[in-house]
Parts: structure tokens; C-alpha cells; sequence
């Protein structure tokens, strides 16, 4: 059974920082990509930002660039969202997601798998 597990969710501070874990089993994920998306209540789901398993430069959303940082390690078949810099507009829950398509991991359709997502809020 394919799964994709958020962890590192939580209640922070505004300026504070949390790291997202995302781990992958089931299947191995070598030619797939790893994006990270947010949906605030209200809001549409906004991508994040996304890395090759391979382990391709990660493309950022302008609105975390310089404040998120994404990651992966292979040994233990999972992806990291290094949040630092949180605002509470930053609040939301965070799922990642896997498909070997780009266009789908970036558009947040038609992806293979899903996380359960993980609550992050960000206090002012």
C-alpha cells in the first residue's frame, strides 16, 4: 500500500519555525516528484513548492521563497519543508503529494498520491 505520511505540524509563534516531514512507502518514488501544498479554511489549495526524488533544484511559490527551504533524505525515503521566518498568514494545513509528472506535482491535479495533511498555525 502506497502511503505518503505528513508529521511536524504544530502551534508556533510568529517568527518561529517548524520542519514538515513527509515519508514516503509503498513504492519506490526515484522518478517522482514531491510537492508541498497548503489550503488555508476559506482558501483554495496553494502550491507550496516541489523537488525531484532524483534531487533537482526545489522550485519555491513567491510567497515562501527565502522562508521555506525543501529537502529530502533518501535513506529514509522522505521529504522535508523547513518553515522559518512564519507568518500567520502561513497558517493552514500542509499536505505533500507524489506523481512523476511536473505539471501535475505543480498544479496540485491529477497526482498520483496524497498525504493526510498536517495542521500548522502560526500565532501572532
Amino acid at each position: 500500500q502506497v502511503q505518503l505520511v505528513e508529521s511536524g505540524g504544530g502551534l508556533v509563534q510568529a517568527g518561529g519555525s517548524l520542519r514538515l516531514s513527509c515519508a514516503a512507502s509503498g513504492r519506490t518514488f526515484n522518478s517522482y516528484y514531491v510537492g508541498w501544498f497548503r489550503q488555508a479554511p476559506g482558501k483554495e489549495r496553494e502550491f507550496v513548492g516541489a523537488i525531484h526524488w532524483s534531487g533537482s533544484i526545489p522550485i519555491y511559490a513567491d510567497s515562501v521563497k527565502g522562508r521555506f527551504t525543501i529537502s529530502k533524505d533518501n535513506a529514509k525515503s522522505t521529504v522535508y519543508l523547513q518553515m522559518n521566518s512564519l507568518k500567520p498568514e502561513d497558517t493552514a494545513v500542509y499536505y505533500c503529494a507524489a506523481d512523476p509528472r511536473f505539471w501535475a506535482v505543480a498544479g496540485g491535479t491529477k497526482v498520483d498520491y496524497w498525504g493526510q495533511g498536517t495542521q500548522v498555525t502560526v500565532s501572532s
